[in-house]
């Protein structure tokens, strides 16, 4: 009789094996599709051709994930001006994102990775949380070209520290 593992317990150890490895610049990013706060799916694969900025983020409702993804609601128009369509990714409910979009109105997708598949493929995952959380998106931005090539990627390893929105937008405007 074979016992298989939960899938959260596999996802914890892929990334507690793979804790150095890193999605690094000029490789193909890792594909994925999750539901977004309205419940509709969405895969990475359907936006080839378009710049994609993904912003991982821990907690909907906490101060600093607010900031960053305000900051980007604030700036939006930077966004759209180099062709690029934004996503913030975190662990929560598509329907805590849905309330966090609508209570900060939000104008891109949040995209609901609660089953931690996206986080584990980006190794943007932190094993140990505020509270005994385990497994919460680590705050991390990418930037994929319309060919579905990494351009840009920075992992934090604090949460209080926001991406670096000026590189970014760089790299977002080198890619037009």
């Amino acid at each position: 009789m074979k016992i298989y593992q939960p899938f959260f317990a596999v996802v914890v150890n892929v990334a507690k094996r793979n804790i150095n490895m890193k999605v690094e610049v000029g490789q193909k990013a890792p594909e994925f599709s999750l539901f977004d706060s309205e419940k509709t799916k969405v895969s990475l694969s359907d936006y080839k051709g378009k710049n994609v900025v993904i912003l991982f983020f821990p907690q909907a409702f906490t101060s600093v994930c607010t900031t960053e993804l305000c900051n980007v609601r604030d700036n939006i128009s930077q966004y759209n001006n180099t062709n690029a369509q934004v996503f913030g990714i975190s662990v929560d409910s598509i329907f805590t994102l849905a309330r966090f979009k609508d209570d900060q109105k939000l104008n891109f997708p949040l995209l609901s990775d609660f089953n931690k598949e996206a986080s584990a493929a980006y190794y943007s995952l932190i094993n140990d949380f505020v509270f005994d959380m385990k497994g919460v998106s680590k705050r991390a931005a990418f930037v994929i070209d319309k060919e579905g090539v990494v351009q840009y990627a920075e992992v934090l390893d604090k949460v209080t520290d926001l991406p670096d929105f000026d590189a970014i937008q760089q790299t977002l405007q080198r890619l037009n």
